[in-house]
This record gives structure tokens, sequence and C-alpha cells, in this order.
């Protein structure tokens, strides 16, 4: 990623893109004076709940939101074109797994399933019609349909990428054991309302238990963002594709980056949502290594968020 693109990105998004325009506006910036992506303001997500982030000059295709717990406000995504959406998905799994013609695509999504608007259930539709058999397909919580599925497919060698809730594969590995080499695990969160609460690490040891030959990998995304990022070794660290990058802020001063090995939230520029906002500061903790690649170890307590945050009960 350019030091340029960014740039470039940010200041067409600093004038076309009305409520980023008004944030700058409010923090003072000005943004030919911006000149360096460290300079660069992210735009607390949060904004995303109560704003409508976009630019687009047609009104919008499609809304992706994001899921919530009951009383909560969800997130809106406006979509300026899903053509667009569906091409970044493509090269963001070739460039992580290789053309998905080469797979037999499965989701372990209950909960997304549940609702509409969900970008996850998108993508994975997408994926579904690159891949490469008929048997493709959504799993609700029939876990025995998904089992025997699974097992067919073990018997016919056939490659397999399963992407599952988190707290669906782990309900579906302690009553199932299933034995293919072939077959990929890709976990992308969610332990909502189960009252506990893994490390990732944790999670993953127990997924091996009803996976034992299986890679279990996982994947970062949300409703607000274009791009994914996975993790697909054994360390729990994310890789970014080329159009994403991380960067991880102070606590206590979020128009502060803190280097490389130092935890703090974490913030996204992803220059696939050049309809909306490309700088995108997340609620979650991490820290980045000096290769880019990163680690999410939760999300920030309410108590530790400051700054620039304050600005969303004033505008």
């Amino acid at each position: 990623m350019r030091d340029c693109d960014i740039i470039e990105t940010f200041r067409y998004q600093a004038k076309h893109t009305g409520v980023y325009a008004r944030y700058l506006e409010l923090l003072g910036i000005d943004p030919l004076r911006v000149k360096s992506p460290s300079d660069i303001p992210y735009l607390p997500i949060r904004f995303f709940k109560t704003h409508n982030i976009y630019n687009g000059q047609k009104p919008a295709m499609e809304v992706f939101t994001s899921s919530a717990t009951t009383g909560m406000i969800p997130s809106r995504h406006p979509v300026d074109s899903l053509e667009r959406y569906e091409k970044n998905v493509l090269e963001i799994f070739r460039h992580f797994y290789g053309d998905p013609s080469q797979y037999t695509i499965l989701g372990l999504l209950p909960s997304y399933l549940e609702r509409k608007g969900s970008s996850l259930v998108y993508m994975m539709k997408f994926l579904m019609e690159h891949g490469n058999t008929s048997e493709d397909g959504f799993y609700l919580y029939n876990r025995q349909a998904l089992y025997e599925r699974l097992i067919a497919l073990a018997a016919k060698n056939m490659p397999v990428w399963l992407l599952g809730v988190s707290f669906a594969l782990l309900d579906f590995a302690r009553e199932f054991t299933v034995h293919h080499p072939g077959l990929t695990i890709v976990e992308t969160g969610g332990m909502k309302g189960r009252g506990t609460d893994l490390t990732r690490g944790e999670l993953h040891r127990q997924l091996k238990q009803g996976f034992p030959q299986s890679p279990v990998h996982s994947e970062y995304g949300m409703a607000e963002l274009f791009s994914q990022a996975y993790s697909c070794t054994e360390d729990d660290f994310f890789s970014c594709p080329p159009v994403m990058q991380v960067k991880i802020r102070n606590l206590q001063d979020p128009f502060m980056e803190e280097p490389d090995g130092h935890r703090g939230g974490i913030n996204i520029i992803d220059l696939a949502n050049r309809h909306s906002c490309s700088f995108i500061e997340t609620e979650d903790l991490g820290f980045r290594l000096s290769d880019g690649r990163f680690q999410v170890l939760g999300r920030i307590p309410d108590a530790e968020r400051r700054g620039c945050n304050m600005l969303i009960d004033t505008y």
C-alpha cells in the first residue's frame, strides 16, 4: 500500500464524505496540510450507528448492517457497488487461499443467516457461486446434516473451506469429530450470549478436538469494512490483504500512534472503502508487529475510550 494512494484517498473522502469532512472540521484539520498517513485522523466506528457514511453519486445498491444485541443500534454501511465489493472479496480470497473454485465452500452461520444485511452472508454466497461443486451451502442449527456432508466430502477427498461463527463451530466440535486433512476451518468470532469469553488460542484448541486433522484459521472483518484480514497460521496473528492496513493508537490519546509491539486501539485503513470512509477507529484492542501482522486482544473497555470518541456526543 503506497503512501500516495492513502493520501489521495484521504483527501477525496475529506472532500466528498460529508460526515468525515465535518469531523475533520471539528478537529481543526486542514486536509491539504496532511502530508503523511500518520497524520490522518480516523473516524470512530460508532459514527456508522448514527450517521450516513457515504459519498456515492447514486443511491446505495445495498446497506450492510452489523449484528447487535437486543436494544443496541446496528451499524449501517451503504454500498455503492456490489460488483466492486465482489471483486474485492474475490481478490482477497485468492490472496490467502487461491481460487475458490478449488474448494467446496460451506457456511455455519446461524446468527448471521437469521437477520438481514449481513456482509458476511453476502460474501459467502458470492464465494459459493465460485466454488467447484453443487455441494456448497449454508447450515443453521442442523449440525447432523453438516456432519454427514463433511464425512461424505472427506470420503471423496475433496478440499473444503468451512467458515463459521465461533459458538456454532464450538457446539459442532463438542458433538462430532471429523477427520479430513483437506478441510480448512475458519472461525469468524462470535460468542455473544454464551456467558464465556475464550481466548482465541483456547477456542482453537477446543475446535481441534472436533477437527483433529484440519487447520483452524480466523477471519477479521466487519460490516463497516469492504476488506477482510485472515490468520492462517498457528501464531494467532492476522495478515492484511494489499488494500488493508492496521495501525495501533494510544488509548489515552487516540491521535497518537503507538510503535510496533505496543498494545492499543486498532485503527484500520481500508482503501476499498472509497465510497464511505477508509480510515476507521475500531473499538478493538490489539498490537502490531513490524511486518504489519496484528493480533486482536479483545474489546476496549468503556473506561478506556477517550479523546475523539467524545465528539460523538456533541456532533
